[in-house]
């Protein structure tokens, strides 16, 4: 069985928030940080070198296969600031046309600033987000 790539680290999140280029994706990225530790009352930790994940569940895959992961996550990438909000759950669809500009991906929700994007309708996506997997996994 491969073992995950990705894993929770100790790199400092505010040393990697800081060390990202463009000004205003910076800020962006510490505005959405504090939406999601919010929402999850855990503190940010680095999934690897570029993902900053909040709160951990005991994830299911396909194959029964169970393993830690983050509760919803993100990551400043090239192109976008990528959003992960995995979850499926009532009104997510309606949450997401909202939204503003954005496109989705598999359990994930890119944007390429945060003034593209209508921020109080981000925080209630985000809280969903995170209800629905405390109901359907166990905290950790």
């Amino acid at each position: 069985m491969a073992e995950a790539k990705t894993k929770v680290n100790k790199a400092s999140v505010d040393a990697f928030l800081s060390s990202i280029a463009d000004d205003q994706v910076r800020e962006d990225c510490r505005a959405i940080a504090g939406i999601m530790q919010q929402a999850t009352k855990a503190k940010p930790e680095m999934w690897g070198s570029s993902i900053i994940g909040f709160g951990r569940h005991v994830y299911t895959g396909a194959g029964g296969r169970q393993a830690e992961w983050m509760k919803i996550a993100m990551s400043p990438r090239k192109r976008n600031i990528t959003l992960y909000l995995w979850q499926q759950f009532e009104g997510r669809d309606d949450l997401l046309a909202a939204l503003g500009t954005h496109t989705t991906g598999k359990g994930c929700v890119y944007i390429r600033r945060l003034s593209d994007v209508h921020v109080p309708t981000l925080k209630k996506l985000v809280t969903a987000c995170v209800r629905s997997i405390e109901k359907a996994a166990p905290a950790k």
